[in-house]
């Protein structure tokens, strides 16, 4: 008895050592316990997803991995027709792609699988290059997803994770939002029984709109039907599988009812068993015309990853390493590309379903693993019943929740000059191309960026009673105290902005003759390039001429080496330059008494 209670004891001191200790460089570090989410750096590079992980937590996971299972599988189904590759290589990407992630990537919470954008660019791509779902077309998808993983591979190692912060959250709104009505409307044909001939947006929708009178009554009831499951299942509550229960319903009725005999198109057989693990077959000059789909894909993934990882460590108040998650992107990529399927992406969409049915961490998606291959070796064999048309509903509906309207709306509302850059972006998606939307993203993205700093907001700081400081417009031209202006530039210093910088400081200057010194509070001055250096060499010739004396404040130090470089400190004097603006009153104040 008293053995039992020792051995219960300690065993309860292991579980606590383990949640609350990780061992980092040869130093055992206290930390947070699993409901507090640790940091999670483990001194070895494997399952930092998925442990350390409450003893409570782990039967709670299992659960979440087969009710995500039932979600994902479905899904994935539709991903794969967007991607125009065979249903079977959807169900791929859930299967090693998943579980190399959760091995080797540091993210709790990220999905990795197929995803719509992705498979839209690839689709895009290779609708030129070969006959959807044919062998060369797979081979070509595989390539893509190789050479995707190299991209990704050299950015995890040279530490480029933060590259997705230029990809701007209002023209991923945008692409996204673009690729949505384009994959909506490129599934209408095949919902209304019709034969959808042609390729881009316009006209297909045009070819739709002229062979309405083909339609097939009895394939415009099943995708009805579908979607009326979906929108039924959604609202009695979040983790009712409505897709699956629909693919389930469509398959069973396909059997009893034989709905072949009603013009319904079926999927015929679907191949089961593991995939086959080769290298894609791709002719070497054909290698160069992927590089192109390959970036996309790449820049779509560093963005959409970063992002959703960001989301859900704040969310849940865990720790990841952007870069690591690279590593374990570009692994998983690799996985796809010998396993004959697609890209893969770090997934919001799958991330969120997790997340509503209980999932924490990896252990759900090793779950998810575990129960497609359950499927693959035993239960693929029922699909070959399912009408094609299911797939095009389900398509259908993805697309429609990628068009963000709420995005586009408070875009609208707040910031009209992003909006007008998000709508640009969804219809180069929408008219031209996937493809051609991504790059129009990232130039719009590089854009926006130089707008801020080129055109930042500069003010002029004002004592309030009390000595607290509080800022005015330029227009209003106030002076700190009679005879000092202080001017706050609200940027980095550098050739695109140096010469609003010099503008506004001599148009400032010469607004009121009275004024003895002007004072520029450098708080936002993180850095200053050649150009600008002789701007402010410039402004200090121009001031002196003027007799008014340029005062610094609050110079950090990699700016401050720059001034003393070149010969800027000597021209200004080092008494010239001050910690803070306060102090900048005081030793005017001072010179003027």
């Amino acid at each position: 008895m008293a053995e039992s209670w020792q051995l219960n004891r300690f065993r309860r001191f292991l579980v606590h050592e383990f949640k609350s200790r990780i061992i980092f460089n040869g130093e055992i570090k206290a930390n947070m316990t699993h409901e507090k989410n640790p940091k999670r750096f483990l001194h070895f590079p494997f399952f930092q997803g998925a442990f350390p992980s409450s003893p409570k937590q782990i039967p709670l996971e299992i659960t979440a991995g087969i009710a995500f299972a039932a979600f994902a599988i479905p899904e994935v189904m539709g991903y794969t027709k967007i991607a125009g590759m065979p249903l079977v290589t959807g169900i791929y990407t859930i299967l090693l792609p998943m579980l190399v992630f959760a091995i080797f990537g540091s993210s709790r919470h990220l999905v990795v699988g197929a995803d719509s954008a992705t498979a839209a660019i690839i689709a895009s791509g290779l609708i030129t290059m070969a006959v959807p779902g044919s062998p060369q077309y797979v081979a070509y998808a595989g390539m893509i997803a190789l050479i995707a993983a190299i991209f990704l591979l050299i950015a995890g190692l040279l530490q480029l994770g933060f590259l997705a912060d230029f990809l701007s959250h209002t023209v991923l709104i945008g692409f996204l939002t673009g690729v949505g009505i384009r994959i909506s409307i490129s599934q209408l044909a095949g919902m209304f029984g019709i034969s959808a001939g042609s390729y881009g947006t316009f006209m297909q929708l045009a070819s739709l709109v002229r062979d309405l009178d083909l339609t097939n009554v009895p394939t415009l009831i099943v995708s009805l039907s579908v979607i009326g499951i979906i929108f039924l299942s959604e609202r009695i509550g979040s983790k009712v599988p409505g897709a699956l229960i629909a693919i389930i319903g469509a398959i069973a009725a396909s059997w009893m009812f034989d709905l072949t005999s009603y013009g319904i198109i079926i999927l015929d057989a679907v191949p089961g068993g593991l995939p086959h693990l080769s290298f894609p077959q791709v002719p070497l000059s054909d290698i160069p015309k992927l590089f192109n789909i390959s970036v996309a894909c790449f820049l779509i993934i560093l963005a959409q990853s970063a992002a959703t990882s960001r989301a859900y460590s704040v969310k849940f108040s865990d720790t990841f390493n952007e870069n690591s998650d690279l590593i374990g992107l570009s692994l998983a990529n690799a996985a796809a590309g010998i396993s004959g399927t697609f890209v893969v992406n770090g997934s919001p969409t799958k991330t969120e379903m997790v997340r509503s049915v209980g999932g924490q961490t990896q252990l759900t998606q090793l779950t998810t693993v575990f129960i497609v291959l359950i499927v693959l070796m035993f239960f693929t064999r029922p699909f070959a019943y399912l009408p094609t048309a299911v797939l095009s509903s389900m398509v259908f509906l993805i697309g429609l929740r990628l068009i963000d309207t709420e995005g586009m709306t408070a875009l609208h509302r707040q910031r009209p000059v992003e909006f007008n850059v998000a709508l640009i972006t969804a219809m180069t998606v929408v008219v031209i191309g996937v493809e051609q939307g991504i790059v129009i993203a990232i130039v719009l993205s590089v854009i926006a960026h130089l707008r801020h700093s080129y055109r930042p907001l500069n003010l002029l700081l004002v004592p309030k009673p009390g000595g607290a400081m509080r800022t005015v417009p330029l227009e209003k031209g106030q002076q700190a105290v009679e005879g000092l202006l202080i001017y706050r530039f609200g940027s980095n210093l550098y050739f695109a902005n140096e010469n609003r910088f010099t503008k506004e400081i001599i148009e400032l200057a010469k607004k009121d003759g009275s004024l003895k010194w002007f004072c520029i509070s450098a708080t936002n001055i993180g850095d200053i390039d050649f150009t600008a250096i002789e701007a402010f060499k410039n402004v200090c010739i121009q001031l002196q001429q003027m007799n008014i004396t340029l005062v610094l404040s609050e110079v950090v130090q990699p700016v401050m080496n720059e001034l003393d470089r070149d010969g800027i400190t000597k021209m200004i004097g080092r008494d010239h330059i001050f910690e803070s603006v306060q102090d900048v009153i005081e030793a005017y104040k001072r010179t003027a008494d």
